[in-house]
């Protein structure tokens, strides 16, 4: 038995190519532990840049997994496309004490197309495994390279990549020749690059981290890259799909991509440069034009994720978007601004990151990699506007919270220039709310609800819109469950499509239940519509500043009609706080029968002082209080 968990040793090791390194958990520092999910044993990455077309990649790391949060972090993800072919995965699990209990390779990972609603990288795959020993701690030891055909984009080295994980050591090295120029930038990082060459003559650029201790999961904490480590890479010459090019700046880059991926693509059909100038003849101004082309084309058009184009990077010619009636991100912006350009609108094709978590170029470090979509931006002056190409429902001029507020790359022929979307500010995002209610003596309730719905709040029902009658009531139901067997009778859904646009949702409610009986009392929660279920948990020495990613506005009134002869029996809600990242007030007045609650709560999106956690906690606790707050109706004699 001994010889053969030798020979399994034997093998396992062998599988690597190296000697077995010490991965007994019990030997991780003590410092390294607190907040820790993880810790990196080691982690060794190298790129070399062999040539403009040929760029080989090679990552190895040993990872200890201490508990359950652990095994995200743990979880192998690779990506990989045609310009990034994936070679020699292969790895180790190791348990508690250092020792090889299983390995695993390429055939052990699931393969996925990697695309989604607005990548631009559509033609990416992504292999992915999750390791599991089935007790903690454990250690992975694993290694793969990706061969590229290209030299523009680089991965950029995170150490830390998750909260959660510590590093023992690790470090990254760039190798290129010495006439290949880069641009780097270190962010959060505790020690600078040191540049070398080799014997060859190669010149290295090396990072090395040891002892990096993790960094707790924060509540409203800002977007990681802002405090993690990392250190990017950008090149001044490069080559991509064939296609030569320099840039050292945002204006240099944006000309490089108008010129050599997007120019020559906006061909279109003359039958349907004529359809467009038809549609418009009658239209002097040129935003009301713009809009009809717009509509022309949501109408015209779908979108689907695309598995063709340089890299990712070029879009479907005009003229096959024409024809198809389909495209991705890259296409349908390109198709938009093809169109545009038969009546002379000019338009610029805007990369960005797009999600619902604000990201921007950086201003002082241009690179490829920054951008995970396209829209389109109309410079009309005095009143530049952006449009999302993606949506068949979504406004003329509206972007929602996908890509709102943010710095972007236009790239036009004169070259890119760095803008900044639209920014929907709290009074903006508005949902208000009307409610008139009408409770009996059996605590039934029936009455009428009208809910308007501006600014990024505008989506809140947008899933809704074009569903079944009955998927809506349900949809109704699940949103109002605080009024118990809600029965809903009419109900309507209009949106105005303007360049703020409004949603409005009417509903005719009953319940038969609402209101608990004891006695001569009846009991029921003053607000059952627009509930804070619970406050955010309290962090003790919190690290990271606390981050509001954005702002809104919820108003509700809500009037009850209180059957006759009962009244309140304690005092009335009155409530009202103001900090400097919210403010909130909720009221209630008697007037005869009538029992009127309002309740505002206003949330300002922006970065603040660490110190003001505790009170962002207590703020959200009163909301929260308030919010639970039951009324007891006596009946009087």
């Amino acid at each position: 038995m001994r010889s053969a968990y030798i020979l399994l040793f034997l093998l396992l090791s062998a599988a690597l190519g190296y000697a077995q390194p010490n991965y007994d958990a019990s030997l991780i520092s003590k410092d390294l532990l607190p907040y820790a999910s993880a810790v990196i044993r080691n982690q060794e990455v190298t790129l070399e840049v062999k040539d403009l077309d040929n760029t080989l990649y090679h990552f190895k790391q040993a990872i200890t997994v201490l508990n359950k949060n652990g095994d995200d972090i743990a979880r192998i993800v690779i990506w990989h496309n045609k310009s990034n072919l994936l070679r020699n995965v292969k790895g180790v699990v190791y348990n508690e004490f250092g020792k090889p209990t299983a390995k695993f390779g390429e055939k052990d990972f699931k393969d996925e197309n990697a695309a989604n609603d607005y990548s631009l990288f559509e033609d990416s795959r992504v292999q992915y495994y999750t390791p599991s020993a089935g007790a903690y701690p454990y250690t992975i030891e694993y290694e793969y390279e990706t061969k590229s055909k290209q030299s523009l984009n680089f991965d950029d080295w995170k150490p830390n990549y998750e909260d959660g994980l510590a590093v023992e050591r690790a470090s990254y090295t760039f190798t290129c020749k010495p006439d290949f120029k880069i641009r780097y930038k270190e962010v959060n990082m505790p020690t600078s690059a040191s540049i070398g060459s080799t014997k060859e003559g190669l010149k290295t650029y090396t990072w090395q981290l040891n002892n990096l201790k993790a960094i707790r999961t924060e509540p409203y904490s800002p977007n990681p890259e802002q405090y993690l480590s990392s250190v990017k890479i950008a090149p001044q010459n490069f080559k991509y799909e064939g296609l030569a090019g320099s840039f050292s700046s945002w204006g240099e880059l944006g000309k490089w991509t108008y010129d050599k991926l997007l120019a020559s693509r906006r061909v279109l059909p003359v039958e349907t440069v004529q359809r467009i100038k038809e549609i418009t003849a009658n239209i002097t101004d040129p935003k009301a034009k713009a809009k009809k082309i717009y509509e022309f084309m949501q109408g015209k058009t779908r979108y689907i994720s695309v598995q063709v184009g340089i890299g990712g990077y070029q879009p479907f010619l005009a003229s096959e978007v024409d024809r198809l009636s389909y495209g991705d991100c890259k296409a349908l912006v390109n198709y938009t601004q093809a169109l545009l350009k038969a009546v002379d609108i000019e338009s610029w094709y805007c990369v960005v990151q797009a999600g619902t978590r604000k990201v921007s170029m950086m201003n002082d470090f241009p690179s490829m990699d920054q951008g995970n979509h396209v829209i389109l931006c109309l410079p009309f002056k005095n009143d530049t506007t952006f449009l999302e190409c993606t949506s068949q429902k979504i406004p003329f001029g509206f972007l929602s919270d996908f890509t709102d507020d943010r710095t972007v790359l236009a790239c036009t022929p004169e070259g890119g220039k760095l803008l900044h979307t639209p920014k929907y500010t709290s009074a903006i995002n508005l949902q208000k709310r009307k409610a008139e209610f009408d409770i009996a003596q059996d605590g039934s309730l029936k009455g009428d609800i009208k809910t308007t719905f501006k600014g990024t709040q505008y989506d809140n029902v947008e899933e809704m819109i074009g569903e079944p009658p009955s998927e809506q009531i349900k949809m109704l139901q699940k949103e109002y469950t605080a009024i118990s067997n809600l029965n809903i009778g009419k109900f309507d859904l209009k949106q105005e499509k303007g360049a703020d646009p409004v949603t409005t949702e009417t509903i005719q409610v009953n319940s038969r239940e609402y209101a608990s009986a004891d006695g001569s009392k009846l009991y029921f929660y003053l607000n059952p519509l627009n509930r804070m279920q619970r406050a955010p948990r309290d962090v003790r020495n919190r690290s990271t500043q606390v981050y509001i990613n954005r702002g809104y506005t919820d108003e509700d009134e809500i009037v009850y009609n209180l059957p006759e002869g009962y009244k309140t029996d304690k005092n009335l809600l009155d409530i009202a706080i103001e900090k400097p990242f919210g403010k909130f007030t909720a009221k209630t007045t008697l007037s005869g029968n009538k029992l009127i609650y309002k309740r505002r709560l206003e949330i300002v999106d922006g970065l603040y002082n660490k110190e003001l956690y505790p009170e962002l906690v207590e703020f959200y606790q009163q909301v929260v209080d308030a919010d639970s707050y039951n009324v007891a109706l006596v009946k009087t004699d």
